[in-house]
């Protein structure tokens, strides 16, 4: 071989190296090194923000039997869905995560055992929440002994009952609002009772009278169907993947503890029981022990 044909050769070599070098970033696909095919990995919403849930589908290089994954120092739970021919999961980032581009971790495990593993960075905004004044009977501020023992018992139920993670997906579909009604208030406002207690809205809250028909925003099971000191009457559905969902100030429950559900099935009547301000229907979701904001899990495109 002349001189001048190993040179172009080698050129071609180092030009192939860089190009195999190069990443695919982004809300897209991402070359798997050594590997002809890709992974995919795509959320919703595009743009996330602080107190953001999000849906992650996810696109293997091959067959998998299972996927997992980490983000934000949270398990992620994920399920294949034939129809899309992607693995689902729902994650989501606290009201505390600062703006910057944080890791998923995924590792998948083929037949035969084998592993493979891939991380794609996700970049989380600041969102902006605003602050009121609310006026409250004083018990619910300033609570005397009795009082203050009662929220002590139902602080340690709420943490039994909402700290459950349950890994398999039980949610299907579009999640649905529970009312057909306006947006009273929304999630992350934050809120100073009486003048002086200050709280976070983790929630959203819709304008309806006492009495209306409130539905479950998806499939799950019942895991708390019983009256709480602030919360009055109250419900919390377990959908899987470490997702609740949670309502109350209801005026009666028609649901029992245990009870599976289906999405859109009616399971209480609003009202304005709790440390409410009048009659309406406050809608929290919870993921693995952080609140996210439920206009946006409403908003979700499902495959």
């Amino acid at each position: 071989m002349s001189s001048r044909s190993a040179i172009v050769g080698f050129r071609w070599i180092v030009a192939l190296l860089l190009i195999a070098a190069v990443p695919f970033d982004g809300n897209a696909e991402s070359m798997k090194a050594g590997t002809s095919h890709s992974w995919s990995v795509r959320w919703q919403p595009k743009l996330l923000v602080n107190g953001s849930p999000v849906l992650l589908q996810v696109t293997s290089p091959r067959a998998l039997e299972s996927l997992s994954g980490k983000w934000l120092d949270h398990e992620v739970f994920f399920s294949f869905d034939t129809r899309s021919k992607t693995w689902q999961g729902i994650a989501g980032a606290s009201l505390e995560t600062k703006p910057g581009k944080y890791v998923l971790t995924l590792v998948g495990k083929a037949k035969g055992g084998n592993e493979l593993s891939f991380e794609q960075s996700i970049p989380v905004g600041k969102a902006k929440y605003r602050q009121i004044s609310v006026t409250v009977p004083k018990q619910y501020t300033e609570p005397n002994p009795e009082q203050l023992h009662e929220i002590d018992q139902d602080k340690a139920l709420k943490q039994r009952v909402l700290g459950q993670v349950s890994p398999e997906r039980d949610w299907a579909g579009k999640f649905l609002p529970p009312v057909s009604a306006p947006i009273s208030d929304v999630f992350g406002t934050a809120r100073v009772f009486n003048g002086n207690v200050l709280s976070v809205h983790q929630g959203l809250d819709f304008g309806v009278p006492a009495g209306t028909p409130v539905n479950a925003l998806n499939a799950g099971t019942v895991l708390l169907a019983q009256m709480l000191f602030f919360e009055g009457n109250c419900v919390v559905l377990d959908h899987g993947q470490g997702l609740l969902t949670i309502y109350m100030h209801l005026s009666k429950i028609e649901v029992k503890e245990g009870e599976r559900v289906t999405r859109g099935q009616e399971i209480a009547l609003s009202g304005g029981t709790g440390r409410a301000t009048g009659p309406h229907l406050h809608v929290a979701v919870r993921w693995e022990g952080i609140y996210l904001d439920p206009t946006i899990l409403l908003s979700l495109r499902m495959p």
